[in-house]
C-alpha cells in the first residue's frame, strides 16, 4: 500500500510541483491550502490514512508554525517535514523544537524532499516498532494492537473486550499459527490485569514428569534434584494471566489437580505442608476438539466445562484474507527495522499470489514467509519470486560484483545495448554508497560522464548530445572531473 503524504501549501503551483515530485516517486498525495484544512486532513476521519506532512512555514491565516504546534499535541507520531524560503538558523531551531522531524530549505532538488519523506518514513518504523515491543514487555497489548478489519476477526475482537471486564476463564480455539496468544495477550491488556505478569505454558512441550512441578512449583529437597525451591508458573503469575497453550495436551492426572486450583484457588507444590493461594486469571488455548476428546476419554468433562466457559474461537488465515494486505505491512515494518532493510511494499502480482495461497500455517506461516521474502529481496518491493514456496517461481538474486570483477567486463560486453543486455540495471551508475547513504552530486556526475564516453567510444558530440549538455560544458566538466579521454580520436 503506497503512503500517503499531505502536502501543506498556500501556492497552488508549488503543491503542484510538489505533487509531481512525491507521486512519481511512488507515493500517493493529499493537498490543502492552509493551515486550518491541513488540521482537518490530518485530524479528521481519514487522517490514520496520513503517514507524512509536508508543511509550508509561511502560509496566510494560521501559519506552519501554528498548524505544526497542533499536530505535534494532536498526532505526535505524525512526521512533520517543514518547507520554507528562509533558512535561518532560528526558524530552523523553533521548527525542530516544535516536534518537526526535518527543515528543507526551498526551492529543494527533488532528491532532497524524497529522502527527506524516507527518513521521516523510516524513523517511524522504528518507533513503532520500539512501542509495540515496550508494549508486549510491559504486558501492555490491547486489541488496537491487532491487525484485522475482517468480518471474522472484528466478533473476535468484540467478544475478547467483552471476557476482558470480567475474571471469567476463557477458551480460545483455533488452527495452529492463527494468533490465539497475541488474543490472549490482548484480553490481559484490555482487563484490570493489564501491566501485571502475563505467564506462558505450552502444555505440550512440557516432559510428563516435570508438569507438576512447572505448574504448582516445589519445596526444596521434595525430590531428587531439587536443590533449591521452585514457586511454579501459578505462583508466577500471581496477580496477572496464565495461559496455558495447548491446554489439550495435559495428562489426564495433572487434569486433575489443575480442576482443583481452578476450584479453590490455590496450589499444593510438591514437598509443601500447606496450600497456597494464588489470583489467577486462566485463559487456555487449543487447536483440538476438546469435545471430541471428552467423548474419547482422553480429556477430563469436568475440566473441559470449568475451562470452556467463555470459548473465541479465532479464524484462520484463509477466513480472513482481506487482513491479508496489513498483516504484510504490518510485517514487512518489523523486518525492516530488524534487519536494516528498505522494503517499501509488495508488488499487485505478488499480492494476488499470496491472496490466492491457501495459508496452511496462517499467520505464523505468512510472518515466515515475509521475513524469508525480506531477507531474499534485492529491490525496494517484493515481487513473487521473493515467495518461492508460495508462487512456485525461483528466487532471483542479484550477484554482489567487487571492484576487481568490474574492471574485468570485457569490452564486448561494455557495447551491448543496454536494453537488449540481459544483466541491465537501472542503477548501472550507483546512486548509494555501500552503506545505503546517497553519494555526492559530483561523484555521480564523474561515473556518468565516464560511463558515457565509454558507451559511445569516445564520440563526443554524441556524448554531448546523450547528456543533453554542449560540447565546451562536456570538455569544462572532463577536465574538472580529470577523466582521460582519446582526443586524437574524437577529432579524428
Amino acid at each position: 500500500m503506497a503512503k500517503t503524504i499531505l502536502i501543506v501549501d498556500d501556492d497552488p503551483t508549488q503543491r503542484r510541483l510538489l505533487q509531481a515530485v512525491v507521486e512519481k516517486s511512488g507515493f500517493s498525495t493529499m493537498q490543502a491550502g492552509d493551515g486550518d484544512a491541513a488540521l482537518d486532513h490530518a485530524l479528521g476521519p481519514d487522517g490514520k490514512q496520513i503517514d507524512v506532512v509536508m508543511l509550508d512555514l509561511v502560509m496566510p491565516g494560521r501559519d506552519g508554525m501554528e498548524t505544526l504546534a497542533e499536530l505535534s499535541k494532536a498526532r505526535p507520531e505524525l512526521p512533520v517535514i517543514v518547507l520554507t524560503g528562509k533558512g535561518s538558523i532560528d526558524a530552523v531551531v523553533a521548527a525542530m523544537q516544535g516536534g518537526a522531524r526535518d527543515f528543507v530549505v526551498k526551492p529543494a532538488s527533488p532528491e532532497r524532499l524524497i529522502v527527506s519523506i524516507r527518513n521521516a518514513l523510516e524513523i517511524n518504523t522504528l518507533a513503532t516498532e520500539v512501542k509495540r515491543l515496550n508494549k508486549t514487555t510491559k504486558n501492555a497489548l490491547t486489541f488496537d494492537d491487532l491487525i484485522g478489519s475482517a468480518p471474522a476477526m472484528r466478533s473476535v475482537v468484540a467478544m475478547g473486550e467483552r471476557g476482558a471486564k470480567a475474571n471469567i476463564p476463557i477458551l480460545i480455539t483455533g488452527e495452529s499459527g492463527v494468533g490465539k496468544e497475541v488474543v490472549a495477550r490482548a484480553i490481559q491488556g484490555a482487563s484490570e490485569r493489564t501491566g501485571q505478569p502475563f505467564i506462558t505454558v505450552n502444555c505440550g512441550a512440557v516432559p510428563e514428569n516435570l508438569v507438576e512441578s512447572i505448574l504448582f512449583g516445589h519445596e526444596k529437597g521434595s525430590f531428587t534434584g531439587a536443590n533449591a525451591k521452585h514457586l511454579g508458573k501459578f505462583q508466577e503469575a500471581n496477580g496477572g494471566t496464565l495461559f496455558l497453550d495447548e491446554v489439550g495436551e495435559l495428562p489426564l492426572d495433572m487434569q486433575v489437580k489443575l480442576l482443583r486450583v481452578l476450584q479453590e484457588g490455590e496450589v499444593d507444590p510438591i514437598g509443601s505442608k500447606r496450600p497456597v493461594k494464588v489470583d489467577v486469571r486462566i485463559i487456555s488455548a487449543t487447536n483440538r476438539d476438546l469435545a471430541e476428546q471428552v467423548r474419547e476419554g482422553a480429556f477430563r468433562e469436568d475440566l473441559f466445562y470449568r475451562l470452556n466457559v467463555y470459548p473465541i474461537d479465532v479464524p484462520s488465515l484463509r477466513e480472513r484474507k482481506e487482513d491479508i494486505p496489513a498483516l504484510l505491512e504490518h510485517f514487512i515494518k518489523r523486518f525492516n527495522a530488524q534487519e536494516r532493510r528498505n522494503v517499501r511494499g509488495v508488488l499487485p502480482a505478488t499480492l494476488d499470489v499470496l491472496k490466492s495461497f491457501s495459508w496452511p500455517g496462517n499467520v505464523r506461516q505468512l510472518e515466515n514467509s515475509v521475513f524469508r521474502a525480506v531477507i531474499l529481496s534485492d529491490g525496494h518491493m517484493l515481487t513473487p519470486q521473493d515467495f518461492p514456496q508460495i508462487s512456485g517461481l525461483a528466487p532471483v538474486m542479484s550477484p554482489v560484483i567487487s571492484d576487481v570483477e568490474k574492471q574485468a567486463i570485457t569490452p564486448e560486453a561494455k557495447d551491448v545495448p543496454a536494453q537488449e543486455s540481459e544483466s541491465a540495471d537501472d542503477n548501472i551508475v550507483a546512486v548509494l554508497d555501500r552503506s545505503g547513504h546517497l553519494r555526492s552530486l559530483e561523484e555521480i556526475e564523474r561515473d556518468l560522464i565516464q560511463f558515457a564516453i565509454e558507451t559511445y567510444s569516445g564520440h563526443m558530440s554524441e556524448v554531448a548530445r546523450r547528456l543533453g549538455i554542449g560540447r565546451s560544458t562536456l570538455y569544462r566538466k572532463v577536465r574538472e572531473h580529470e577523466i582521460d579521454v582519446d582526443l586524437k580520436r574524437e577529432a579524428s
